[in-house]
């Protein structure tokens, strides 16, 4: 990707039933600020969307649990979820919500084309009923064995041991996860997406993608085998209305949340462009055939990304079985570049999960530990291809060793030494084989470490990284500039060079580490924004007042290419850019997430 692109990163939707843990941000946050960050340094126009996903049975079963209405739970997570996304440093172009009067009407425009080309037709089911309560219970809030590969906890929706999609009245044994009873099912008339109709374009798409991630083709490819129509209402009075005669005013009948969270990432682009001044400017990343975009989430949302998703979209441009006509108000929608699925966080196994019970909330986390260090050790040992366990011990190791001893100290001592001999950057003079080895190796990482975050592989990119500041390390080491009073030029060309290196160091790990990365460029004697970090911005849409995330990230200073050090640049005193963690911290846990629990 050498030219400038338009480059969509479509972020999964956070459920604003709760704070946000760990296992949520290692799968949608972290890997799609570090590719999105990169993007923007390189050069390409990113659009960075997402917003909290906030319809559902399951809105309403934690509002009855706290009290409060639909519509009040939904703004209370939403507000905590921006807090945290924006204390992780996710650089969302717009975070906006799903309850809002320009997702309704976005949502009805994508569900009238599929209508009008055929692709949504009307069937009776079996829909789950509380017998205490009477309500339609969320599919999700359903749990049982799955009648495919057997696994004891499959939910309603989906079996996240085989992955393929289910209904509640599929499952073996069904009981209800809100108080355990045995739901009752009772028939009730649905809209369905006809995914069969779509299958064979589907097939035709799948079969293009050739660097997909080798988990994600697999899956998409089998769940193919047994695709079915997909309800998309349910009897429930919170979500986006029908736009059909018959059900615009059925006070039970809604769009179900699947159907309209997907299309979170359309309207967003939408709201965003409005919001610029702009309204026509998503186009330019939607009905593009030149743009990429590139669909992030954990692996539990496979099938809405590579198969749903798509699906909508042919259909909604008239190329499934049934043909159609591309709806003018939205264009020709193009398809996802790639969907970027990560695996499972877990924790002694067992999935990180507030549902599940095993959470360690990121708010906590960013509080005692900052957003860096979390943002490096999903980046280099977090779920990227295969389930990964988190510690806390593998977490005080990566902190201490990694981030303090290797990259915090190197950046300390070497401005330390050249502000204590020379109180700014010192000049070179001629440069040995040793320093041009060195300076060669720190600029051909920008290829290397690029060409990886490029491809969505964000731990070898990280891992290059660090393995130049730890060739630094090891120069610093055998130059021992602290021996060569007697020689101040050559002292002052080997911290020259240091610093040199330090400072691009500081860009390739920039996408990573945002926030320490504008203390580097700071300390190095830079002045204004290096990385820039996303605003909690409170908009109206209609009736309603809600916090965003938004960002000016075309005016940041950081570019991926390495930039000269300036000789005779003050520099200050440093202070320490990573604390080290006591290592009892491994063996204990905090006292909000303590090991054993």
């Amino acid at each position: 990707m050498t030219r400038m692109s338009h480059v969509l990163a479509a972020v999964a939707w956070p459920y604003a039933n709760g704070p946000r843990h760990i296992g949520h941000v290692s799968g949608f946050g972290v890997p799609s600020d570090v590719f999105s960050r990169y993007m923007r340094m390189a050069g390409h126009d990113v659009l960075m969307v997402s917003g909290s996903d906030e319809h559902g049975t399951a809105i309403q079963v934690k509002a009855d649990a706290e009290g409060l209405t639909p519509r009040q739970t939904a703004d209370k997570y939403h507000a905590q979820i921006v807090s945290d996304l924006k204390g992780l440093g996710l650089s969302y172009d717009l975070y906006t919500r799903t309850t809002t009067p320009n997702h309704y009407a976005v949502v009805q425009e994508v569900f009238t084309a599929l209508y009008d080309n055929g692709y949504i037709v009307a069937k009776t089911q079996m829909g789950a009923i509380s017998p205490s309560t009477g309500r339609t219970l969320p599919d999700r809030f359903i749990e049982g064995t799955c009648p495919i590969c057997g696994y004891d906890n499959a939910r309603g929706d989906q079996c996240d041991s085989c992955g393929n999609q289910l209904d509640p009245a599929d499952l073996i044994n069904p009981k209800s996860k809100i108080n355990g009873e045995t739901p009752d099912f009772i028939e009730t008339e649905h809209l369905f997406l006809d995914l069969p109709k779509l299958a064979p374009a589907l097939a035709e798409w799948l079969d293009s993608r050739e660097d997909w991630r080798p988990n994600v083709l697999k899956f998409s490819h089998n769940l193919l085998g047994e695709i079915h129509e997909r309800a998309i209402t349910r009897d429930l009075d919170w979500g986006v209305p029908v736009p059909l005669d018959g059900w615009r005013d059925a006070p039970m009948k809604r769009i179900y949340v699947w159907f309209d969270a997907v299309i979170g990432y359309l309207s967003a682009s939408v709201e965003w462009a409005k919001r610029q001044g702009d309204p026509e400017a998503w186009r330019t990343w939607w009905n593009n055939p030149e743009a990429l975009s590139y669909y992030f989430m954990g692996k539990d949302n496979i099938v809405f990304h590579s198969v749903i998703w798509p699906g909508i979209l042919l259909g909604a441009d008239g190329r499934g079985t049934e043909g159609g006509t591309i709806h003018p108000a939205l264009g020709d929608l193009q398809l996802p570049t790639e969907v970027v699925s990560s695996e499972f966080m877990t924790m002694k196994g067992s999935k990180v999960s507030s549902s599940r019970g095993a959470s360690i909330f990121v708010g906590q986390f960013l509080e005692e530990f900052g957003a860096d260090a979390l943002r490096y050790y999903i980046a280099v040992a977090g779920p990227e291809n295969q389930d990964t366990d988190f510690t806390w011990e593998e977490f005080v190791r990566r902190t201490n060793f990694e981030l303090a001893n290797e990259w915090g100290n190197l950046v300390n001592r070497s401005i330390s030494m050249a502000h204590k001999n020379v109180g700014s950057i010192p000049t070179a003079g001629e440069l040995t084989a040793e320093d041009e080895a060195l300076l060669a190796e720190s600029r051909g990482a920008f290829q290397t470490v690029g060409e990886h975050i490029a491809a969505r592989r964000f731990k070898a990119g990280i891992t290059e990284a660090m393995r130049i500041v730890g060739l630094a390390n090891k120069y610093v080491s055998d130059m021992e500039p602290w021996k060569l009073k007697d020689d101040p030029a050559r002292r002052d060309t080997v911290l020259h060079v240091t610093l040199q290196v330090v400072s691009d160091c500081n860009t390739l790990l920039t996408p990573y580490l945002p926030h320490s990365a504008q203390k580097v460029f700071e300390a190095l004697g830079g002045e204004g924004v290096w990385a820039a970090q996303p605003d909690i911005v409170e908009v109206t849409d209609g009736e309603w007042t809600y916090p965003t995330l938004q960002g000016d990230y075309a005016s940041q200073q950081a570019v991926w290419e390495s930039r000269p050090v300036v000789a005779s640049t003050p520099l200050a005193k440093p202070t320490p850019l990573f604390a080290k963690l006591d290592e009892k911290l491994g063996q204990t846990g905090p006292s909000w997430a303590p090991i054993g629990d």
